[in-house]
């Protein structure tokens, strides 16, 4: 079984797209998200998405669809939720630098304090593994482009020279991965103040070099 049900990956949806949706399919997603959060993926049925919204098997399926496109509309709303979370995290920050330092903070926050990416990868980490690494080509590029084009903005809000921000923006989307696969840190990564220390002192000087 896989989470996704077409050639793009849900991240890269979640960038392009501004799917509508209604209360019925929001009750089902947020029936879904608590499903996978207690059981996982590998034992979470439609029914039990079912009987968790207080809806039958066919609105499901009417609504949203099969469990390959449950898992997919689900993680597609979570994907959307994150980039909204760090877009009004950076938002009123003065400087690229600054915007780069708090969005990597942010980015890191949000993946250590996530009820379901991080609950499916304790429960199911061979599930989501791939979706991390070997199969990760559609997101990475995805997420990458999507830090490049808010770095690309935030030069131009200020008026400086431009520069290519992608090498800073796919070395983000790297050690963010790293970070994630594998916590252990010279750093505390549960430190805020830790996280913008590492980002001034490594991340920022790659901005002048791009």
């Amino acid at each position: 079984m896989t989470a996704r049900s077409t050639d793009e990956s849900p991240l890269a949806l979640a960038l392009r797209e501004n799917v509508p949706t209604d209360a019925l399919s929001e009750q089902i997603l947020d029936a879904a998200r608590e499903q996978f959060m207690t059981f996982g993926l590998r034992r979470s049925t439609v029914d039990d998405v079912a009987r968790r919204a207080g809806v039958s098997r066919v609105t499901v399926y009417r609504r949203i669809g099969n469990k390959d496109s449950l898992v997919s509309a689900c993680l597609l709303r979570e994907y959307r939720r994150f980039v909204m979370e760090v877009d009004e995290a950076v938002a009123a920050l003065p400087t690229t630098e600054d915007r780069l330092v708090e969005g990597f903070t942010a980015v890191l926050r949000h993946i250590r304090e996530h009820p379901l990416i991080g609950g499916l990868l304790r429960l199911e980490p061979e599930t989501m593994l791939p979706f991390l690494t070997l199969d990760s080509g559609p997101a990475f590029l995805a997420i990458r482009e999507y830090l490049a084009e808010r770095l690309r903005e935030a030069r131009i809000a200020e008026g400086r020279p431009s520069s290519d921000p992608i090498p800073v923006a796919e070395l983000m989307v790297r050690i963010t991965v790293s970070f994630l696969l594998n916590p252990v840190s010279c750093f505390e990564l549960d430190d805020d103040s830790q996280v913008r220390e590492f980002a001034r002192r490594c991340l920022v000087p790659l901005l002048a070099a791009g």
